[in-house]
């Protein structure tokens, strides 16, 4: 039996300890930034090609971004309004990734069908103006009522679509694989998202059956809802067109504070030899986002 003082003494000591827990974390994650990059740091071995997702470091100005970018010796970047992309391929820097619909209105949804393959068409042409040879696409989220091999066919049948577009401009669309368990952030997870099982997005770029249509791994998605990251790349190594990067838990930097060991696993990439694009996708953490740039672009210099 208890009473209301021993409750409430549960309460106080719980939330204290989430309090104390927090305070530690916060703690080891800014003494790590203090002492894990140079200032001066910039590539030097480049057998991954480095990108960085421009969302992730909002509210920097896109053009600072660019900069810094150049700086440190990153290749490309993507995720950044198109109005940007002219001042980014003048100081050198590649268009790796061009957006399309979305991850919220996509094929799972016929309804969505005109839309999702406009707005594809729209990114084919930009890509091929902006020599970029990457578009990406998503499922879309999840329909009340559906069965999941309807959701399958409805994506497979809009896509179909727009693959022979993409294929004669030689443009690659890259279906990216989401976690839907992360609810703490909108863009930490997509809860409701029908492509997070990577392995039915294999599935997906398997029956599509075109050189045109391959998987973006997202490894930081990929180890919330599936895990074994290594294994996966080099049994799909074949079906891969794109990757992005970010630490788990809490889309953070790619540090030694979180789960994943980033350079065993992009050694693994290099060793399937895989030509194109890392991207950072990352949502900085400390004080100081620059560094945060230049740390993960150390840490990909593998």
């Amino acid at each position: 039996m208890t009473n209301d003082h021993s409750i409430s003494r549960r309460h106080l000591l719980a939330g204290a300890a989430v309090v104390a827990s927090a305070a530690t974390a916060s703690e080891t994650r800014a003494a790590a930034e203090g002492t894990q990059v140079p200032d001066d740091f910039r590539i030097s071995g480049r057998r991954i090609r480095q990108s960085v997702m421009g969302w992730c470091f909002n509210p920097m100005p896109v053009p600072d971004l660019i900069r810094h970018c150049v700086e440190v010796g990153i290749e490309g970047i993507e995720g950044i309004p198109a109005s940007f992309y002219p001042e980014a391929r003048q100081k050198g820097l590649r268009i790796s990734l061009v957006s399309s619909h979305g991850f919220a209105k996509g094929p799972v949804d016929p309804a969505n069908h005109p839309e999702c393959i406009a707005k594809l068409r729209q990114s084919i042409d930009l890509a091929v103006q902006s020599e970029c040879s990457t578009v990406i696409t998503f499922t879309g989220m999840r329909v009340a009522g559906m069965s999941d091999s309807t959701a399958e066919k409805n994506c497979i049948d809009c896509w179909k679509q727009v693959i022979d577009y993409a294929e004669e401009k030689q443009i690659t669309l890259v279906l990216e694989h989401l976690n839907s368990r992360d609810d703490s952030h909108p863009m930490k997870g997509h809860p409701g998202y029908f492509g997070d099982d990577v392995e039915r997005c294999v599935d997906l770029v398997r029956r599509m059956d075109s050189p045109g249509f391959r998987l973006l791994f997202d490894i930081y998605h990929v180890q919330i809802m599936n895990g074994d990251v290594i294994r996966r790349i080099r049994e799909y190594q074949s079906l891969i067109g794109h990757y992005h990067t970010a630490g788990n838990p809490g889309r953070c930097e790619i540090d030694d504070q979180q789960e994943i060991n980033y350079p065993a696993v992009l050694r693994a990439i290099v060793e399937t030899g895989y030509k194109g694009f890392v991207a950072q996708e990352f949502i900085p953490t400390w004080q100081n986002p620059v560094q945060s740039l230049r740390h993960g672009a150390m840490v990909m210099d593998v």
